[in-house]
């Protein structure tokens, strides 16, 4: 369940914090598969299980941009703002990759307010989001996201 926030303005009057976690996934081989297709990125450490199992990690991995790219499935089960017009995804400040998400791994978000501002007619939020691997101590992707809400 989301961190519920009924307008802009009172997500602006948040102190900074932990929001919360979004559901587990599983990250599977097709997964993996249709983002090397839709990037070109076919690096055999994602998509060729056989050669991957001799390799560093064992097995395939997750592309760290397709890991980055989970954020934004993440985000609406961390946070919902209503009483919007539009919400905006502006960018990230800081994106990390500290471990890889092996094939067949459950995943999900967690994030932290790291802050909001008022700009230009809207709200604008920083949220950290780490992407935590069942079973590992290290987050696969930390990244500080920016959000903006134009209220209604």
């Amino acid at each position: 369940m989301p961190r519920l926030f009924a307008t802009p303005a009172e997500l602006l009057a948040c102190e900074p914090g932990p929001l919360g976690v979004s559901d587990w996934m599983t990250v599977e081989q097709d997964r993996i598969d249709t983002f090397a297709d839709a990037t070109d990125d076919h690096q055999w450490i994602h998509v060729d299980p056989e050669k991957a199992a001799d390799g560093p990690y064992g097995g395939t991995i997750a592309h760290g941009y397709l890991t980055l790219s989970l954020v934004n499935r993440f985000l609406p089960e961390i946070i919902e703002v209503r009483g919007i017009s539009m919400g905006v995804n502006y960018g990230c400040d800081k994106v990390r990759f500290p471990a890889t998400v092996p094939v067949g791994a459950r995943v999900r978000g967690s994030g932290e307010l790291i802050k909001t501002e008022s700009i230009k007619g809207c709200v604008q939020s920083t949220v950290r989001v780490s992407v935590e691997v069942e079973g590992q101590d290290r987050p696969a992707c930390v990244a500080d996201t920016i959000s903006r809400y134009y209220p209604a």
